[in-house]
């Protein structure tokens, strides 16, 4: 499985105002784990930053003066990102910015969403979290990944850190340590100074299924738990 977390910046916040992307950055992850890969690009908008998007991220008129336009990288970033599973931070902004890139180049490029699935960690981090703050900074915090460079927002170091943070949200690559006292005063298991790295060429992990006795066995736990409370949810998740 192969997906690509991404994030970009933009001159401001509205493509209706003809907002432009002025940073992509990308990291490649293979079955959940980081490969080294990356995809960085500076874009000169051919417009100005408006100055609130300019005090979020620092990249200013001058120092895009001289990067390559939109259309003059659209195929090399479109090639990094094809078939790929794209993990993104509130997946709606970057992806209106990028099909309004692509509207202004008909016949180069299609909408991201034709070629690749998106996931949207903001939308799992509000199931996961409810009525907790979900920015990037906040779930650093929440699970203990190191943002301490991030003074201004920058597209790589941003998709570097959702990375980490997204295979933590998800369960991955982590050790499960119940016992870690931190842990369980914080309310969260998966700390990021248990992340485990998978050694390379490890064996297939083994699977047991159930004889029929203990599918029997099992089945018989359940109904006792049904008889006794009116209703076992685990009988239903088959139907």
């Amino acid at each position: 499985m192969r997906q690509i977390v991404l994030d970009t910046e933009t001159t401001g916040l509205e493509t209706s105002q003809d907002h432009r992307i002025i940073e992509i950055g990308c990291v490649e992850m293979i079955n959940r784990k980081l490969t080294g890969r990356h995809y960085h690009q500076y874009i000169n908008p051919q417009r100005k930053v408006d100055e609130g998007a300019m005090e979020v991220h620092g990249i200013t008129d001058q120092f895009l003066e001289d990067k390559p336009t939109y259309d003059a990288i659209v195929e090399e970033f479109m090639a990094f990102i094809k078939g790929a599973e794209l993990v993104i931070h509130n997946a709606p902004f970057d992806i209106s910015f990028l099909n309004h890139e692509a509207s202004k180049l008909p016949g180069r490029t299609k909408p991201i969403e034709s070629g690749c699935k998106v996931i949207d960690t903001l939308a799992l981090a509000r199931q996961k979290h409810p009525g907790q703050k979900n920015n990037l900074d906040a779930l650093c915090k929440r699970y203990g990944v190191d943002n301490s460079q991030r003074d201004l927002h920058g597209a790589l170091l941003d998709a570097e850190i959702l990375a980490d943070v997204y295979l933590l949200m998800t369960g991955g690559q982590v050790n499960l340590n119940i016992s870690d006292q931190s842990a369980s005063d914080s309310g969260e298991i998966n700390q990021a100074s248990n992340i485990r790295r998978l050694p390379e060429g490890r064996p297939a992990l083994r699977v047991i299924t159930a004889n029929e006795d203990e599918l029997a066995s099992h089945q018989k736990k359940l109904d006792a738990i049904k008889a006794s409370s009116g209703e076992c949810v685990w009988q239903n998740l088959g139907e």
